[in-house]
């Protein structure tokens, strides 16, 4: 049995809870012996009274990715769709502007290669069905959202006359796509013969004793699980902590972001995924369905690779594959070592929070490195970069309110409302760090390039897409799912 010392674990995490002002968090590790280590930090109400455990009912947002792609890889592996099927099988009028159609596929939108730009569906979409909510932004996404945004067809219509240029060819560039998240949620309802949220009851909550996890569009059906014992939603506002119960609500996007669950119910969940779908001895996912996933065809190197709902990477000889959550009052990290029987969670709920430093102490922890340990795999190449001219310009992305990042031509950007300062790592990659806080990170950009010049950059996740000097006034802010 591997000695791990989560005294220590547990005294960082509480120091990086008053770092960050966190109202709650909760984590969880499960390893080959059962739970490990679970500590619930904080409290779930607006009075500040009821503390969080590890029954404690959270939203995930979109670690509900990899159930996603979990449940259609093992329909594959029952014969009943292929990843490589074009989207068309199943939505005949499904089209990415300006690509072949049989070329996007369900493994295109499920690794977010299909040449999705950035959009607003997403962002429309809880504008317009979370009706107890209200602010100045929603606002402006009600007053510009083209409809309800509550079918998936309004998606694929949307999609297919989406006004911004695409991000590459299918199957070229990675730039993360709630869109195709929504999409793969109603193949998957045509493949089982049954909605989602049944198969993922029956075929994989259950069987790994899941018991308060489910996936639901409007909370009704996790407050009734949950029982008392479900987080309020908490958000900084000019900085003062405030509070609400009021879920996001954004129907079609089920298998994108709508999961509910607990730390404790999510570490399994992750284990399980490690030892390749065996649980408690049995195996109770099909082996094949994980490897789809996550095995031997998603490449594993230090730098993070998205595979089937997982990015993929490798630290210190583990192979860690994780996703995080965003949403209004929903921050969360999970993850795994792979064949190492270990899973993670850290779930919070406040929105716009960071979970990394709490997830690296638990790797940390279980691997052995010291508590403190990075897992940037960004890393500065000491060197300046050689052809900054061809950076300079301005780039937008239309995920809610656009986003803009500008850079000039003497290494810095505006990323954010955030001044930074770029940090060479190599190839076309840098670190965007705060300028009034060298320390810290503001965002990972990776440029493209095209007679030239760049014309996007990846900010995270997305890809931005070079814009004219009259465009690049647009506001500065940013939306989404993680």
């Amino acid at each position: 049995m591997r000695l791990i010392d989560f005294q220590a674990a547990d005294q960082r995490i509480q120091t990086l809870m008053r770092r960050d002002r966190l109202p709650n968090v909760t984590v969880c590790v499960c390893g080959p012996e059962g739970i490990l280590f679970e500590k619930g930090y904080g409290y779930r109400n607006k009075e500040l009274t009821k503390a969080v455990d590890g029954n404690t009912v959270y939203g995930i947002a979109s670690m509900s990715k990899s159930i996603t792609a979990l449940a259609l890889a093992i329909l594959e592996c029952e014969g009943k769709l292929s990843y490589d099927d074009p989207v068309t099988r199943y939505f005949p009028n499904f089209s990415v502007p300006g690509a072949p159609k049989d070329m996007v596929t369900l493994r295109t939108l499920a690794q977010h290669t299909a040449g999705i730009p950035p959009m607003e569906p997403l962002e429309w979409s809880i504008a317009m069905n979370s009706t107890e909510r209200d602010s100045e932004s929603l606002r402006n996404l009600r007053a510009s959202a083209p409809n309800q945004m509550d079918t998936i067809d309004q998606i694929i219509e949307y999609i297919a006359h989406c006004p911004y240029p695409t991000v590459g060819a299918p199957g070229e560039n990675m730039s993360y796509s709630n869109e195709g998240y929504a999409i793969l949620s109603y193949v998957a309802d045509q493949a089982a013969g049954m909605p989602l949220e049944q198969f993922c009851q029956e075929r994989i909550f259950a069987p790994l004793g899941m018991t308060r996890t489910l996936m639901d569009d409007d909370c009704v059906s996790a407050r009734a699980m949950a029982g008392e014992n479900i987080v309020s939603l908490f958000e900084y506002e000019k900085d003062a902590l405030v509070c609400d119960d009021h879920w996001s609500v954004l129907p079609p996007f089920r298998g994108c972001a709508m999961v509910k669950s607990t730390a404790r119910d999510m570490a399994v969940y992750y284990r399980c995924l490690s030892n390749y779908g065996v649980h408690e001895g049995c195996q109770a996912l099909p082996r094949a369905a994980v490897e789809r996933m996550i095995g031997p065809e998603i490449p594993a190197t230090d730098q993070a690779v998205y595979g089937l709902g997982l990015y993929k990477r490798v630290k210190s000889g583990h192979v860690i594959c994780e996703h995080s959550g965003g949403l209004h009052g929903v921050s969360t990290k999970g993850g795994l070592l792979l064949g190492e029987g270990y899973g993670f969670a850290v779930l919070c709920s406040l929105g716009d929070a960071d979970m990394d430093d709490i997830m690296w102490t638990l790797y940390n922890a279980v691997t052995g490195l010291p508590l403190e340990e990075s897992h940037r795999w960004f890393r500065p190449a000491n060197r300046a970069f050689s052809d900054l001219p061809m950076l300079q310009g301005s780039y937008i992305a239309h995920e809610g309110e656009p986003a803009v990042v500008r850079v000039d031509g003497a290494g810095h950007a505006r990323v954010s409302d955030h001044e930074t300062n770029l940090i060479y790592c190599g190839a076309a990659r840098f670190l965007a760090m705060d300028q009034a806080s060298p320390e810290t990170l503001i965002a990972r950009l990776e440029f493209f390039f095209r007679d030239g010049r760049a014309w996007g950059v990846r900010a995270g996740s997305r890809i931005y897409t070079r814009i004219s000097q009259e465009q690049s006034a647009a506001p500065e802010a940013a939306g989404g799912a993680k």
